[in-house]
């Protein structure tokens, strides 16, 4: 998936001496014992990066990731050692991180009906595969906070599974523990997003061990990127609400006339800033009373 050269936000990073892998939107760096994670500018759509980048995105992701992991208090990755000079350029979208064994599942919280969720229960009256009562509209709040686990995906889409399955995979004892955990973690921060003015429908979780067999949570942490976010005073069941995250992209993409299967178009100008505009508003109104 090749993107441009472009002078719009950072596409790549560089750092000579450290073994690298790139993501959709983040490189990871391995130093050994701990890995520096740096959240570039690229935005992925439809299993598609797209040829500009979003300017301040990996900064906010960034931020908004770690405003998250100092708010919950739970054991995470984080560490409080000095970022290694060599990286001093990305400073301000880099985390230097403890290495895991990374669990392959996606933990998935969900307190609203949107999504994947809405267009199953339209045709199954279920969401992955828990069945539901009859009626619900489209965006309304759930009965209860579902989890539902999918596989981790390299490349396309992560494949929704049953807590049974996860259950069978990876052990009964640990696959609860991971549902309690995720469900408590959702709980705690839509209650604070709602604080905030925000609804967060869903997000997904990823959790690792460490050699000592203590579980920890990884990677991105209630980022746009990540979660649903809706306006809480604009929000209507059975509508779908704007949300802050790069859905105004994919709706553009869906008008566009291209048919996913070829490269991507070029994002306009006011597309790219309508886009960051949301990621940055997020970060603003999630942290904006945190002192």
């Amino acid at each position: 998936m090749p993107f441009d050269s472009q002078t719009l936000g950072l596409h790549t990073t560089d750092v000579p001496g450290y073994p690298k892998r790139s993501g959709k939107v983040r490189d990871v760096y391995d130093l050994g014992e701990h890995l520096v994670v740096i959240a570039t500018d690229r935005i992925s759509a439809f299993d598609w990066i797209m040829p500009e980048a979003i300017p301040g995105k990996g900064v906010w992701l960034t931020a908004m990731t770690e405003f998250w992991l100092r708010w919950l208090a739970v054991p995470n990755h984080a560490t409080n050692l000095p970022l290694p000079a060599a990286f001093a350029e990305y400073a301000d979208r880099a985390m230097l991180v403890k290495k895991t064994r990374v669990i392959p599942y996606e933990c998935v919280a969900r307190g609203y009906l949107a999504g994947s969720a809405w267009a199953e229960y339209r045709t199954r009256g279920t969401v992955c595969d828990q069945p539901l009562k009859r009626g619900l509209r489209e965006s309304e709040r759930l009965p209860t906070v579902l989890f539902t686990p999918a596989t981790k995906a390299e490349s396309g889409h992560d494949v929704n599974v049953s807590f049974a399955v996860m259950a069978d995979d990876i052990g009964l004892s640990l696959a609860e523990e991971l549902r309690t955990r995720t469900l408590d973690v959702y709980t705690r921060s839509a209650e604070y997003a709602q604080s905030q003015g925000l609804i967060l429908a869903d997000t997904k979780l990823e959790w690792g061990t460490l050699p000592s067999g203590e579980v920890i949570l990884i990677d991105e942490v209630l980022t746009p990127d990540s979660s649903r976010y809706w306006d809480a005073e604009s929000y209507s069941p059975g509508t779908r609400p704007a949300s802050f995250d790069k859905q105004y992209l994919r709706d553009w993409l869906d008008a566009s006339g291209w048919d996913k299967a070829s490269p991507p178009p070029h994002l306009p100008a006011e597309v790219i800033a309508q886009t960051s505009a949301k990621y940055r508003e997020a970060l603003h109104r999630l942290t904006a009373s945190s002192g």
